[in-house]
């Protein structure tokens, strides 16, 4: 009997802390701090391991959500489904035939992969064989008066080509636009080359000679041309056969910020790359909540939130430690992710007071380029035509002291700037209008498609893309005061005779994938 009650306390008590782990929410319709903290506790917790899309935490942050519309009594947006799958590529990996044999004078040497070369991630698949040329940093800027191809032929050829650029220590240098490797890389095929092969040079406060990652970077490969990454020692050897000296070479070239490229006698290189890109499928979770008035809830308004994040950087991180971390991305967007959550609730409670009908919607492949967002707007059940707005928020937990509220595509519509400082009579935020439509999440989507939107967001910070944006950052208080004003925004859309009109707002960003700046 000692026994058995012994191991039932256990079996109890074990229950006990991993019933704790899960949030418990108030089941309150209202929207609050409470349940705000409690769904970020949660979303952004090392358990999702950053919700990368394509993850195990993606998943569990999809299963997340779609319990709570089906809790709020919300039905699913696709037929009989709350996801959507979509498509993407997640990475890029190494096949079978990566190879790499240089020669100088007499001898050859076979690298090893990984330990002396790797391919890079935009590498196009090929073989090739032909004479080597350095190209110094492998720039060529017109509005600099700088050309590293300047006289020297590679056609044909394999230019060797230094990481970073001239002006380094400045971090300011306008050579730093040219340093990129897909760029330089692009740079060479149009001068003519068959492939490029990158090194490490000397460089202040810096000289380690590591490879560069071998990750995706949401661009296809560039086609006619291969792209290696060989150690710096071997490519000293490389100079030293020819007599010459590398680090004096570079150091000449950033002194005087004049190019010193030449061929190389008697050297070859053969290269063979080969890369497979990996495929994975990630998931948009969706609920319907249907108007009451008989004509206007063919009109639909849109309100979301990405729920992907970085998982453990691998993509857009800002942070340059060593060790691997996970990225839990609390007010990225674990915080705009609960600010759907809770107009989902709220208005789930209210909903024979409104006209038109909502889509509640969770995107993921955001971080990756907005991808979510995209293949919903070209792949939507219901026209895009019978959407009327889209509300977006993305990073809304961390208001600073002034109250500080930002919202994008004030311009979209004539009505907004007016409905909205209205609004904040009752608020008093300190509200910064920017009128662009298209901008860093994934309002964008829907503005390409003519739709008025509207997208909320309390700021940058420091913890942004880094392993610190955790759930203790948040400031729930001031995001439960964002979210009201969110819904008094909806509240209002919802319920007026006269949709907003569409105002094209020329573009001036790239859109897409591109993010905030620290």
């Amino acid at each position: 009997m000692k026994r058995i009650s012994l191991s039932f306390t256990i079996l109890l008590l074990l229950y006990s802390i991993s019933f704790s782990q899960v949030p418990v929410n108030e089941n309150n319709p209202e929207i609050t701090a409470k349940e705000i903290q409690d769904h970020i506790n949660y979303l952004a917790s090392d358990k999702l391991e950053g919700r990368f899309s394509g993850s195990e935490g993606e998943n569990l942050a999809a299963e997340y959500i779609q319990n709570e519309f089906k809790n709020y009594g919300l039905k699913p947006f696709f037929e009989n489904s709350y996801l959507q799958e979509f498509p993407f590529i997640a990475g890029v990996e190494l096949a079978e035939n990566n190879s790499a044999i240089i020669g100088f004078q007499k001898e050859k040497f076979n690298l090893k992969l990984e330990d002396e070369f790797i391919p890079l991630s935009f590498s196009d698949n090929k073989n090739l064989e032909s004479e080597v040329v350095f190209a110094g940093y492998g720039i060529s800027a017109s509005d600099l008066n700088y050309d590293d191809y300047k006289n020297i032929d590679v056609k044909d050829k394999i230019v060797l080509v230094l990481r970073h650029h001239p002006e380094i220590e400045n971090p300011h240098s306008k050579f730093d636009q040219y340093s990129d490797f897909r760029f330089k890389a692009n740079t060479a095929k149009e001068k003519g080359a068959a492939g490029i092969i990158f090194f490490n040079g000397f460089f202040p406060n810096d000289d380690e000679d590591n490879f560069p990652d071998l990750k995706y970077d949401g661009a296809p490969a560039i086609k006619g041309i291969s792209a290696i990454f060989v150690k710096r020692d071997f490519i000293e050897s490389l100079f030293k056969s020819n007599k010459k000296d590398l680090k004096q070479i570079q150091e000449k070239i950033n002194k005087n910020k004049n190019p010193n490229s030449f061929s190389f006698e008697n050297s070859k290189a053969k290269i063979s790359t080969d890369l497979n890109l990996v495929e994975k499928k990630a998931r948009n979770v969706a609920a319907i909540l249907e108007g009451s008035d008989p004509e206007l809830k063919n009109k639909y308004i849109i309100i979301g939130a990405h729920y992907d994040h970085l998982g453990y950087g691998e993509t857009g991180s800002l942070y340059r430690g060593k060790e691997k971390q996970i990225h839990n991305g609390a007010d990225d967007n674990a915080s705009g992710t609960t600010g759907v959550l809770e107009l989902a609730e709220k208005f789930s409670s209210m909903k024979d007071q409104i006209k038109r009908s909502i889509i509640f919607i969770a995107f993921s492949g955001e971080e990756l380029g907005l991808l979510g967002s995209n293949f919903f707007v070209n792949n939507s059940s219901i026209p895009v035509e019978k959407f009327v707005t889209m509300i977006n928020m993305d990073m809304i937990g961390r208001m600073n002291e002034e109250n500080s509220l930002t919202i994008y595509g004030a311009g979209t519509s004539k009505i907004w700037k007016d409905l909205l400082n209205g609004i904040n009579s009752k608020f008093n935020f300190n509200i910064s209008f920017n009128d662009e439509g298209f901008g860093p999440s994934d309002h964008s989507s829907f503005y390409g498609k003519q739709i008025p939107v509207l997208f909320f967001f309390t700021g940058v910070h420091t913890d942004y893309h880094r392993p610190s944006d955790d759930a203790e950052t948040i400031n729930s208080q001031k995001q439960e005061q964002v979210v009201k004003f969110v819904f008094e925004t909806a509240n209002t859309i919802l319920n007026e005779d006269k949709s907003p009109d569409y105002v094209n707002v020329p573009r001036k960003d790239t859109g897409g994938a591109m993010r905030f700046k620290v």
